[in-house]
């Protein structure tokens, strides 16, 4: 099935690119994939750490978040892309008429849980522990991962705000996905969850990287809500950010990798995405020496880099940023596999 997504000349010109994490985009595709029978083998070390403890998620986040099919639009409000608890607050404060259209939706799919009449009817203790059940769930599950998070999004979101600023919205929008192809007007996105037409008619495109939106990009189904496309990131063949970093000292990262290579490491990562070019100016050395160190760094697993349109940016990795900060279990030397 597909999805057309319609432009305006005024929407391509709104189009644009989640600065952060969206904290409860990331609950909601997180309790899909955590119930997922077929999810990416990436996951596959994080699903068992959080099923051994079945205690850790609420039984009300998986009747509301079924691993496949309509998850009600309520649970991911437009507010959660400035915080957690900003997103939290508008969850708790959903409007009745709200509440009972996406449970209707939801019902449509599957029997509903009894408690969810109450919350139908807007009942304030329901919506209370609905947020503190999200809260709970995204402080014992997702936050002790969330600067691989923040890490794998920030790359993403350099080399796509890149492409904007360069090329527009006819160079970033055929980037995005497989499953994505750009018609100018039209996008569209194909897939057995999706169909119909989304008219933006203004209102542009607010694009969400996503880390654990997995296989195809996703949307909200009430049309008239506002225009939101969340989308797949590219992810490491392994998943390391199992803990907080620790601060690093500059000098055993030279030490590591030498004093040119973990400059080049650390300019590729503290910016939105490096050409070689700009890397030897800043490092101060000549673009063969940079391609060099880049080469290394990127059969090492430090580093992407991939092309758009013209221009070749690289980009740190998951691995390249628990590096950076710290993370004393990393294991130089395997290869991301990214383009």
């Amino acid at each position: 099935m597909t999805l057309r997504i319609h432009f305006t000349s005024e929407d391509l010109t709104r189009i644009t690119i989640a600065q952060y994490p969206d904290p409860l985009w990331e609950v909601l595709l997180s309790l899909h994939m955590l119930q997922s029978t077929d999810a990416a083998p990436v996951f596959a070390r994080w699903r068992r750490q959080v099923r051994a403890d079945p205690g850790t998620v609420d039984r009300r986040l998986l009747d509301l978040a079924p691993p496949v099919g309509y998850s009600p639009d309520f649970l991911t409000p437009a507010a959660a892309a400035d915080g957690l608890e900003n997103g939290i607050d508008a969850l708790r404060s959903t409007p009745r008429v709200r509440l009972r259209k996406d449970l209707t939706e939801l019902s449509a799919t599957r029997p509903p849980a009894r408690w969810t009449r109450l919350l139908g009817d807007g009942d304030r203790d329901t919506l209370d522990g609905l947020a503190q059940a999200v809260r709970d769930y995204h402080r014992a599950v997702l936050l002790p991962h969330w600067a691989h998070i923040q890490g794998r999004l920030g790359a993403d979101r350099s080399v796509r705000t890149r492409a904007l600023l360069t090329g527009g919205s006819a160079r970033l929008l055929p980037t995005l996905h497989p499953a994505l192809c750009w018609s100018p007007p039209v996008l569209e996105l194909r897939g057995p969850h999706v169909r119909g037409d989304l008219h933006l008619d203004g209102r542009g495109l607010r694009l969400v990287p996503s880390f654990f939106c997995w296989p195809t990009p996703t949307l909200l189904r009430d049309r008239e809500l506002t225009p939101v496309l969340v989308y797949p990131i590219a992810h490491d063949l392994r998943w390391l950010g199992e803990r907080e970093p620790r601060p690093a000292s500059g000098r055993a990262l030279a030490a590591l990798l030498g004093m040119r290579r973990a400059a080049v490491l650390e300019t590729v990562a503290g910016g939105a995405g490096c050409t070689t070019g700009e890397v030897a100016r800043r490092v101060g050395i000549s673009p063969a020496t940079v391609s060099h160190h880049t080469s290394v760094l990127r059969q090492a697993g430090l580093i992407g880099t991939r092309r758009v349109g013209e221009t070749v940016l690289h980009t740190a990795t998951g691995l390249g940023v628990d590096l950076l900060n710290g993370d004393s279990c990393l294991a130089v030397g395997q290869p991301t596999g990214l383009a």
